[in-house]
């Protein structure tokens, strides 16, 4: 079997599994997740004995002062496991998360220090990576925005001029250009959501218990992240795209009495420059978007559509241009007291995500409900880079 090959059905298993925990059915869900184990296993049983055959098909390397020959050389030496990712540890932490038991001391290092105070446990590579990869497909907005991955407080460079260039006469020469650069300041804030977990689920399996763990940090993280890529403040929080200051003449505002029509969505289309026409995406609520449901152009043609792609998932588009929807914006037609962005066009490559997305869990039990209680951290920053992709339509309060 490739790895291709084992990566494929891992995914289609796990993906069962989900499926059927979400239905109730425990102990199928139970089966496809031992038919998971089983299949690492084997996996790692077949690379095992392939590494192995290939070590004995090279020839030995004498070690210095036995015949002639190369110096043993200790950097030849294979990795070592990462135990956080051992059966063993996946166990413990479960442990720690559904009874508040203490992870074994071999699996803490003593060596790394913290000024913060969620100091918790590890959650495991294998863990982690299933979270990360649910969060990617989960979220509408992550999956589109620049990650990266630089420390936190650290200020990184930003292109705030792009280039251009100009045709000059035979033998004349340029004006050299200058591009200015801007800056960003990389803050490290912590993103944190609760999990509560009853004793009634304290006797899961390993497997059910690592998926109903990893939906329920990437559902939480997923929604915390994206709200604060439209509003978040920049205060303890990323700072989202509402929070920036448009750039001149890219906003059209709404009369408090007016509903949008067609001319809205033609005259914020015009108001976006040409540089950034491939990128952009219309951004609002689901509400929103029906208000232009059964409005047409000149031609009669309607200028909202919906389409099902091979998966099923609707996919939304206005005069032609994707619809990206969220809960975190003012709907139309809501109660207004100041002046509100309703939606807006934003290439959502020009904002910047970054995290090294490593987590760890602090375990308490609530007195009242006698749950256990674990706060899963994350440490990030967003700012836009870039926001002349940002173009505004304002409800009016008045």
């Amino acid at each position: 079997m490739t790895r291709n090959e084992y990566e494929t059905k891992r995914k289609a298993l796990i993906n069962e599994a989900e499926v059927l925990i979400n239905e109730g059915k425990l102990e199928d869900a139970n089966g496809k997740m031992d038919a998971v184990t089983k299949l690492d296993q084997d996996f790692e049983a077949a690379a095992k004995a392939s590494a192995n055959l290939r070590a004995l098909a090279q020839p030995p390397v004498p070690l210095a002062g036995v015949g002639e020959g190369a110096a043993f050389n200790p950097g030849n030496q294979v990795e070592t496991e990462d135990m956080h990712d051992s059966i063993e540890y996946r166990k413990a932490f479960m442990n720690y998360v559904l009874n508040g038991t203490a992870i074994p001391a071999k699996f803490v290092n003593a060596a790394t220090t913290t000024k913060t105070t969620d100091v918790g446990s590890v959650i495991s590579p294998t863990v982690l990576n299933r979270i990360v990869e649910k969060m990617e497909t989960t979220g509408m907005i992550l999956p589109l925005v620049t990650k990266t991955a630089f420390a936190a407080g650290v200020t990184v460079p930003t292109s705030s001029v792009k280039p251009e260039a100009t045709w000059v006469a035979e033998g004349a020469g340029s004006d050299t250009q200058k591009k200015t650069t801007g800056q960003i300041d990389i803050k490290g804030y912590k993103l944190r959501c609760a999990i509560s977990m009853t004793l009634e689920t304290s006797v899961m399996s390993l497997q059910v218990f690592e998926t109903v763990f990893v939906n329920s940090v990437s559902e939480a993280m997923v929604k915390a992240q994206e709200k604060s890529f439209i509003t978040g403040s920049g205060s303890g929080q990323p700072k989202g795209v509402l929070s920036e200051t448009v750039a001149d003449g890219q906003n059209i505002d709404l009369a408090a009495s007016a509903d949008p029509t067609y001319q809205t969505l033609v005259d914020a289309e015009a108001l976006l420059p040409l540089a950034y026409e491939n990128g952009a995406v219309w951004n609002m609520t689901k509400k929103t978007f029906m208000k232009f449901i059964g409005m047409v152009d000149a031609n009669k043609q309607p200028i909202a559509r919906v389409s099902y792609g091979i998966d099923g998932k609707p996919e939304r588009t206005l005069l032609g241009r994707r619809v990206v929807l969220n809960d975190y914006m003012t709907s139309l037609g809501a109660t207004i007291t100041k002046d509100t962005v309703v939606a807006f066009l934003f290439d959502w490559s020009d904002y910047m995500f970054n995290t090294n997305y490593n987590m760890v869990v602090k375990s308490y039990e609530d007195n009242d409900t006698e749950d256990q209680v674990t706060k899963a951290v994350m440490i990030c920053d967003g700012k836009v880079i870039d926001k002349n992709s940002l173009v505004t339509i304002t409800k009016k309060n008045a």
